[in-house]
């Protein structure tokens, strides 16, 4: 339901309303999430919401703006990791005082990979000790792979994941999602 309601209010902030700047259309997207929601000020009340990296590329100017309630912006560039921190503040009721989103911008060279990535993989049980994978293992598999495609990528990411569960003898406990562009 937040999915559907997120992608509905992104098309009328960016495609009708014209927004470009992420932390903007954060801003934005959270007011309506919230309102939708009748979420009030009371601690009683459902405190719904959802994480989102947004990303906003000028192909032209090469130049990444990148916003995040929650979740991370990762960028491999050879062997450097580069990582931009989300906002500590979910789209939607917050128990803290709502600031704005902050837009982070990055001027993209040739060969970075970008990732965004929600919290699936890095939360997921495992191993030998049955413990979460945690998101500086991700960043560490992540930079490791950067010599490698997308695709091939993809695959071993996929092994990685499987074979942290069956170590552990885990099922899966969340949705996975992991985005990476190769500029």
């Amino acid at each position: 339901f937040m999915s559907m309601l997120g992608v509905s209010f992104l098309n009328e902030i960016v495609v009708e309303g014209g927004e470009t700047n992420p932390g903007r259309i954060l801003d934005k997207l959270r007011a309506k999430i919230i309102k939708t929601l009748e979420q009030k000020s009371s601690d009683d009340e459902r405190k719904d919401g959802m994480d989102i990296a947004l990303c906003v590329w000028n192909k032209s100017t090469n130049i990444l703006q990148y916003a995040g309630a929650n979740n991370p912006l990762v960028i491999v560039r050879g062997d450097e990791l580069i990582e931009k921190k989300a906002d500590k503040m979910p789209i939607g009721k917050y128990v803290n005082d709502l600031k704005p989103f902050t837009t982070h911008q990055i001027q993209l060279q040739k060969g970075d990979t970008i990732y965004t990535f929600t919290d699936g993989f890095q939360d997921q049980f495992g191993g030998t000790e049955g413990k979460k994978y945690m998101v500086k293992r991700l960043k560490q598999y992540l930079s490791g792979m950067n010599e490698v495609s997308l695709s091939q990528q993809k695959e071993l990411l996929n092994e990685e994941f499987v074979q942290w569960m069956e170590v552990g003898d885990m099922e899966q406990i969340d949705d996975v999602c992991i985005v990476g562009v190769r500029i």
